[in-house]
């Protein structure tokens, strides 16, 4: 065990997967430089350009080569420098990758790894901050993964990795470096689709991913506090969704709070919403409540604080939730 960030998480995991022959890894500036948050640093030099490949500035490129790929015999792992820069690879992606085993009856698939660092936080200039996960959740045949810490950085990018269809990885800029916790050197896995109980309560239950969570758990040992016990789900893979556990908690704590960072209308949380209520409607003592960001593009990073889910508009939805009749 060694204490880890994120950043190094996936790094340790992405040198071990490069000891399997067949794992390529391409994008811009991810060779010689390591990538923007030196996420891939020392990769190159370990395994030449031939497998460490620094690509042009064209995300269609990237994605459309991975493809190739992919149907080649590599698993490729592609990075998109920024998560708002991946709708230049919309039709590779949405029209290619994910279709592909459907496309070909089950002849092909395209085990391919798409990395990408995203969301709040950091003061970004436009379109690098931007949490648009709901949109590829329509991609049936797609994977979407964000974890919240480094212990499931590493198991879930390395289970990625083994996958034999296409895992959008979405890695969280805001606690890239900000948090640090003992991580195994050695290579595991983290089971794709399953969510993670941070920690269990009988009052309520929160569900979120990626950064929320770290700060969600500040609110519940505050609540405790008070005696209200509140059940955090950690859901790290949005698609597929892990309702099972989910309606488990709900039909306990029998009250529902969602949080996220993208924009509130048809993301994750209303497909979370609308699949406990066709399951455990009658268990629910009020309405859901979802705490997410607003209904507009990413503002600018001098003003993302009060467009993003906070602990105060968190707390609010808790007492909204607890006092409803």
């Amino acid at each position: 065990m060694t204490t880890k960030t994120i950043v190094q998480a996936i790094n340790e995991a992405l040198f071990l997967a490069m000891e399997q022959e067949d794992i390529v890894i391409l994008g811009e500036d991810v060779g010689k430089n390591g990538g923007v948050f030196r996420v891939t640093d020392g990769l190159q030099e370990k395994y030449g350009e031939m497998r460490v490949i620094d690509t042009p500035l064209a995300e269609s490129g990237i994605i459309g080569t991975a493809v190739g790929m992919s149907l080649n015999g590599l698993r490729p792992i592609a990075e998109i420098q920024f998560f708002g820069f991946i709708y230049e690879a919309m039709d590779q992606i949405v029209s290619q990758a994910t279709r592909m085993r459907y496309r070909s009856n089950g002849r092909f698939s395209a085990p391919i790894v798409i990395r990408s660092p995203y969301g709040a936080g950091v003061n970004t200039p436009e379109l690098h901050a931007d949490s648009v996960e709901a949109i590829f959740s329509h991609s049936p045949g797609m994977k979407i993964v964000m974890p919240s810490n480094p212990y499931d950085a590493k198991g879930l990018l390395l289970a990625a990795i083994a996958d034999p269809d296409p895992v959008l990885y979405l890695e969280p800029m805001s606690i890239y470096r900000s948090i640090k916790e003992e991580v195994p050197d050695e290579a595991y896995t983290v089971a794709l689709g399953e969510a993670n109980v941070v920690t269990e309560g009988s009052d309520v239950t929160i569900v979120a991913w990626g950064p929320p969570v770290v700060w969600l758990q500040k609110i519940v040992t505050q609540y405790a506090e008070k005696g209200i016990s509140i059940e955090l789900i950690d859901l790290r893979t949005v698609a597929p969704i892990d309702i099972e556990t989910i309606v488990k908690s709900v039909e306990k704590t029998e009250r529902l709070c969602i949080v996220h960072e993208a924009v509130k209308t048809n993301g994750i949380g209303a497909e979370i919403a609308a699949l406990v209520s066709e399951r455990a409607i009658f268990s629910l003592l009020g309405p859901i409540k979802r705490v997410a960001g607003f209904d507009s593009p990413y503002p600018a990073g001098t003003i993302e604080k009060d467009w993003m889910p906070n602990p105060s508009r968190v707390q609010t939805a808790i007492e909204e939730l607890l006092t409803y009749e």
